[in-house]
């Protein structure tokens, strides 16, 4: 008991010295508070403490023994002053009573009770009427002791509900950690209120606290990321004013986003451009109209606004390129090649070698943040890479090189059989093109009339983007996207294609793109509850069709001499029928295997689902309607009732 005496009264003695310490001597009477004169003077918040016999009279009147935490502290001082922000004065034994919920609070919270309630429902259900009710004066917050919510040390939760918070109480574990709680509360609101004055909260623990953050800054660059969140975190709690901005690099580079704001990082000149370029980003990503950025920007200085004006117009329409200085930002372009073509891991690997030379812009910085915001990289930082490059020393400090996470892409082509039915790439069709640069594909099999590469951008957003034909309704032209399909080879593809596999009208795009080389052209659709799977595979050398074979259910049709590794029929097993009908694919898998084993390709599964790529209309890969023959074309038009 006398250590945890001690213990509290060293506590609430700092507490409150740091408390007496920040008032204003100068502060006008209007401003002054006729309760705070006492403590001012005495620089004690508390009161004397309460006798054991007082403690015991009010645990005979409550019919219950008090928790440690709470017990101990009534006996070092009987009530307490400004416990946080909000709450003016705590109960002491005289004033502790019960709260009995005259307000009705147990009906929104948890409100009523299902048939498999949580054990946290039930206890919360049944707080408002057996609390002790702490708070004695508070601006409309209730502090309730729960006796029925006890650990195994005897301590009993505190709740902590205010309404105009608009959420559920908040929970502490104890006593002892609400008033933990409560000491942080007053350092953060603290920090606040002697900035508007243009004074600064200074003593003991601001300046370990602050000592603490710059050791976090350190065991960031190092590497040690859990560390260094740890540490900033805490500071967080106490309101320390670099702690948010340097948690937050952390935060974003493991993939979160939520309250991820940088502040007072996106209001200074040198840092601006690389922090408010990833909240732009974020809003373009999620279709918003600026407000992250924006809401940054409002309160500005001339001198940010003229930094970021430019940069931040680039992120809205998809243009701009994170730049780092020294072999870095070497590493960054050489990268960004890589990626432009699909090669995201390829990109990674760059990247992760050149972290170690990256440096930051000042001390503030932790760690390449603003790749995040880059159209072609961003995509490749998945919360594994971030812990990657967050575990990684850099900046000229030492420690341990993580392991590398693995590559994000699955070798050859297999995977297309692997997705869903409602996966974007369930059906598909595609070209692959040997000793030809992607860049050269539009002019081998793009449609005259616009031959040329579109700027690099998701699947979804070049199909709305650029929704095709809507004049010539028989033609039927892919918006395939491009990149290179492993050492040698190109590739255009499209995923659900409009149109529908049909070898009357079927004019291979292959025969144009292998002039002077050879091109493979795949086509598969998924089988339907009343319409058989296709598959259809043709490949061509010098403009000339050298073998082909299609599929459809358990139907084979071929052309040419076809490879043995490539014969539909050891492919496509009679006995596969009953696993197609479930979903398995199991022959346009082994098609796919083979194929990549053949020519050693490959696709990029990670660019073609969620990277950003380049991508041209190709001509049509139909045949146009010949003499006594015809087409119909069906539309669906939205009428309003």
């Amino acid at each position: 008991m006398t250590d945890l005496m001690d213990d509290w009264r060293s506590f609430l003695v700092r507490w409150s010295q740091e408390w007496a310490d920040a008032q204003d001597p100068g502060a006008p009477a209007s401003e002054r508070h006729v309760r705070d004169e006492e403590p001012v003077r005495t620089r004690w918040l508390g009161f004397p403490p309460a006798s054991e016999e007082r403690i015991h009279a009010l645990e005979e009147r409550l019919g219950h023994r008090l928790p440690p935490s709470y017990r101990t502290f009534l006996a070092v001082s009987d009530g307490w002053r400004h416990a946080g922000g909000f709450v003016w004065l705590l109960a002491g034994t005289d004033t502790v009573r019960r709260h009995e919920d005259a307000a009705g609070l147990a009906e929104y919270f948890p409100g009523d009770l299902d048939d498999d309630p949580t054990p946290e429902d039930v206890l919360l259900a049944g707080m408002w009427e057996r609390a002790l009710q702490l708070d004695v004066e508070s601006d409309a917050a209730y502090v309730l002791l729960d006796p029925g919510d006890v650990d195994d040390a005897g301590e009993w939760a505190v709740y902590c509900y205010a309404s105009w918070r608009a959420s559920p109480p908040e929970r502490y574990a104890s006593f002892g950690a609400f008033m933990e709680a409560m000491y942080r509360e007053f350092h953060s609101l603290q920090v606040s209120r002697s900035g508007r004055a243009g004074a600064e909260f200074v003593n003991a623990t601001t300046r370990a606290l602050d000592a603490s953050v710059e050791t976090a800054r350190l065991d960031a660059l190092s590497g040690r990321y859990e560390r260094a969140s740890a540490s900033l975190a805490e500071a967080i709690t106490y309101g320390r004013p670099r702690a948010t901005g340097l948690r937050d690099q952390i935060r974003r580079l493991l993939g979160e986003t939520y309250m991820v704001y940088f502040p007072g990082l996106t209001a200074d000149p040198l840092y601006a451009p690389e922090f408010l370029t990833v909240l732009a980003a974020e809003d373009v990503r999620h279709h918003r109209d600026g407000p992250s950025s924006a809401h940054r920007l409002r309160d500005a200085s001339d001198e940010v606004r003229e930094a970021t004006d430019e940069i931040l117009r680039q992120v809205g329409d998809g243009t701009f390129r994170y730049t780092a200085e020294g072999p870095f930002g070497g590493a960054v372009e050489e990268a960004r090649e890589l990626a432009r073509w699909g090669d995201g891991d390829a990109a990674w690997r760059i990247l992760r070698a050149a972290l170690p030379e990256w440096r930051p812009i000042g001390p503030e910085h932790l760690a390449p943040v603003g790749l995040c915001a880059d159209p072609l990289l961003g995509p490749l930082i998945t919360p594994g890479r971030g812990r990657e490059l967050l575990a990684t020393p850099r900046a000229g400090q030492r420690g341990d090189t993580p392991a590398p996470v693995g590559d994000l892409d699955p070798p050859g082509l297999a995977w297309l059989a692997e997705g869903d039915p409602g996966n974007f790439l369930v059906s598909y069709r595609f070209v692959l093109v040997e000793s030809v640069e992607p860049a050269e594909l539009p002019g081998r099999i793009g449609a005259p009339e616009n031959a040329v590469l579109n700027a690099p951008m998701t699947l979804w957003d070049s199909r709305t983007r650029f929704p095709g034909n809507r004049t010539v309704t028989w033609e039927d032209e892919a918006l395939a996207t491009v990149g290179r399909a492993g050492p040698g080879w190109s590739f255009a593809f499209e995923p659900r294609p409009g149109g529908s596999f049909d070898e009357r009208w079927f004019v291979s795009p292959g025969i144009a793109a292998s002039r002077g080389t050879r091109a493979v052209t795949v086509w598969s659709e998924p089988g339907r509850p009343h319409r058989p799977g296709v598959f259809h595979l043709s490949v061509t050398e010098n403009g000339e069709e050298r073998y082909a074979f299609t599929v459809r259910g358990t139907s084979v049709s071929r052309r040419g001499s076809v490879p043995a590794a490539l014969d539909p029929d050891r492919l496509f097993a009679q006995n596969d029928a009953h696993a197609e009908r479930l979903g398995e694919r199991l022959g346009e898998r082994r098609a796919l295997e083979a194929l990549a084993a053949e020519f050693g390709v490959r696709l990029p599964r990670f660019a073609l689902s969620r990277g950003r790529l380049h991508s041209f209309r190709t001509r049509p890969w139909n045949r146009p309607p010949g003499p006594g023959e015809g087409y119909v074309t069906l539309g669906v038009v939205r009428a309003r009732p």
